[in-house]
Formats: C-alpha cells, structure tokens, sequence
C-alpha cells in the first residue's frame, strides 16, 4: 500500500465511520479500486478505526470528561447509569470478538457480502420511518443491549455499525437526540480494546502488518480528520434527516458490488 492510497482510504474511513453507509465494506470496495492487496485489510482497519474513535473522544470531549466525573462520585446516578447501559452494550461485542475473530477475518476480502450487507443495511435504515415503538426520552437498558447486538451483527464488512446501532435505537424508541452520541460512544472501548491488543501482541508492528510505518500514519491522520468533520455532521444529521436517502445510496452500492463481484 502506497502512502496516497493510505491517505485516500483513510479518508473513506474517517467519512464512512460516522455516516451510516458501512465504512468496513466502503474500504473493501476502495482496495478493490486501488487494487490493494487483501492480505493488508484487518491491520489497517484497526489503525484507521482508532484514528476514528480518536475523532470521537475529540467531538464528545466534554460529554466524555461530565460522564467521568460523575462516575466516580460512586453514585447511582443519571451519568453512573449511562456508562452501565454502556458497558451492557458492548457485551454482544465482546462474546464475537473473543470467539469468533478468526472466523470474522475472513469474510474482510468478500465484495459479494459487501454488497449484500449494504442492501441489508439499506433495509434496516428504510425501517426507521415506517416501524418505532414509542418514543422516550433516554436510552434505556433494553435499547442498550438490542443495539449492542446490532454492533456485534455489523461486525461483517458491509453492515453499517452506525447504521444498524442507529436504527436499533430509533425503532426501539430512543429520541434522535440521544441515539447518535450513544452509538458513538459505545464504540470507543471495544475498539480501544482491540487496538490495545494488537499493539501488545505486536501485530500493529509495520515488519508483521506488511504495510509500511508511512503509509499507516497518512491513513490515521486522514481518517482522524475527515472523521472529526463526519462525526459533528452526522450527530447534528441524525436530529433531523431522513435516513431513508442513506439506504437509497447503499442500495445502489450494494447492488453495483454485487455485480461487479459475479462478472469479474
């Protein structure tokens, strides 16, 4: 991977993250253009996807630093609660990540799942408009663990993580309001996590990743700066947007993958 395709798929990432289009299968279908080698995909997932939760801790700063000192008054109260439905979140993730990793890592070089997964996520941001449940003003622990399992389902290269945590959310009552920041928050330790990992297990290393030091820092800078402008957008976007033209847009990328997958 050259330094310039970092740098343009790092920016892929950074927009992609945050919007509810999949960034995972928007980088598969980049390589793909580039002709990138598959073999580099998971490293540089990793890296560009820190770059992201980097933009996130950014953004949410300020609601990050309220809902940390709040914590640790040791009280049950409103900020103790929401890093509960946190931690309850990540729950589904964290059973995928441990038992079926491997297996994940797989599928990170299959444009037919791409396409698939982009017309399910087009599915699933088209039932926002048509099927809620009342609405309520927080998320509550039952939304938290049914949008934690939308996290861990959009673990496949294609299923948009925003998207389907989003639409988890809204068809399961949380005001608009309050579903962007929760999805983005709850993704910030799983990955940590998975960063943290990696680089105790050497795997993030430029010798073993096959891509060079150069090229992993274009794209981290890329991606940690088109994601701060993609991530104030995409929660002042949520409020207010119709997400159906988002679904409008996968389909029409999930069904050009799809194609493109079978005749070549």
């Amino acid at each position: 991977m050259e330094w310039f395709e970092a740098i343009i798929l790092g920016i892929i990432q950074g927009l992609t993250e945050f919007l509810p289009v999949s960034s995972s299968g928007h980088l598969i279908i980049g390589k793909e253009i580039l002709g990138v080698e598959a073999s580099e995909n998971v490293i540089f997932e990793t890296v560009v996807h820190g770059a992201t939760v980097l933009a996130t801790i950014t953004i949410l700063w300020r609601e990050i630093w309220h809902l940390f000192t709040q914590f640790f008054k040791f009280e049950w109260n409103k900020e103790t609660q929401y890093i509960c439905k946190i931690l309850v979140s990540m729950i589904p993730v964290l059973i995928v990540g441990v038992f079926f990793k491997d297996v994940l890592e797989e599928f990170f070089s299959s444009l037919l799942l791409v396409g698939c997964m982009l017309l399910l996520t087009a599915l699933l941001l088209t039932l926002t408009k048509f099927v809620k449940f009342k609405e309520r003003r927080e998320v509550g622990f039952g939304s938290a663990i049914v949008m934690g399992i939308a996290q861990a389902i959009a673990v496949l290269p294609g299923l948009s993580r925003s998207g389907s945590t989003i639409a988890a959310g809204l068809m399961t009552g949380v005001k608009r309001e309050e579903v962007a920041q929760f999805s983005f928050l709850m993704v910030i330790i799983p990955i940590l996590g998975e960063c943290f990992l990696d680089i105790v297990g050497g795997e993030l290393a430029a010798a073993n990743s096959g891509i060079s030091a150069t090229a992993l820092i274009c794209g981290f800078v890329a991606a940690y700066l088109s994601g701060l402008l993609a991530c104030k957008w995409m929660i002042n976007l949520v409020k207010r947007a119709n997400l159906v033209w988002f679904a409008v847009y996968c389909a029409l990328v999930g069904v050009t993958a799809i194609v493109f997958a079978c005749i070549r």
